[in-house]
């Protein structure tokens, strides 16, 4: 795979070593893992400046979102929120129990069947996720900035494609870690 070598990007340096010491090891796939990681660390630490301006996280901005994207009640059951944050409800606990304890969810029971509990965002939440999500969806405009709507749609359908080649070799355990399906 022909690869732009940039001044900043170390990756096709480290192709190039690579290549001569071990001239039979394929490391192609670096060429785009390593951006792509790259790319996803400098992505997280924009987002938690963020996050951490507002006095939150990714784990609480991910329920908190979920829980405001769920109108209009704005509550969803643990195994609810579990599949919409991809965590496994014992990880999910600590999230809402933190939530709770700041006064942005609350903990309801169902009026008919009593084993049902709902997290609920209250209003304060609702107030925190909205202004959250305002300079959230901003900042990650500002970071795609230097792309054309043409570079983004088509960066959207490969790391789509991506996704899906990962997950046709990767698969995820009872306890929601990763394990090789090989």
């Amino acid at each position: 795979m022909e690869r732009v070598k940039s001044s900043s990007d170390g990756v096709a340096d480290i192709i190039e070593q690579w290549a001569a010491v071990r001239p039979e090891l394929d490391v192609s796939a670096m060429s785009v893992f390593g951006p792509l990681h790259r790319s996803f660390l400098l992505y997280r630490a924009q987002i938690s400046a963020i996050f951490e301006s507002y006095g939150t996280n990714e784990a609480g901005f991910d329920v908190l979102a979920s829980l405001r994207r769920a109108a209009p009640e704005h509550r969803r059951t643990a195994g609810e929120l579990a599949a919409q944050t991809l965590v496994t409800t014992g990880g999910l606990t600590l999230r809402v129990n933190r939530l709770q304890e700041a006064g942005l969810v609350q903990r309801q029971r169902d009026g008919v069947d009593n084993r049902v509990v709902y997290v609920t965002l209250t209003e304060a939440g609702r107030r925190l996720i909205d202004e959250v999500a305002d300079a959230h969806f901003a900042n990650e405009q500002r970071m795609l900035a230097g792309l054309t709507n043409k570079q983004r749609t088509n960066l959207s359908a490969l790391l789509g494609e991506l996704e899906s080649s990962l997950r046709a070799v990767v698969q995820l355990g009872p306890d929601g870690e990763v394990k090789d399906s090989a």
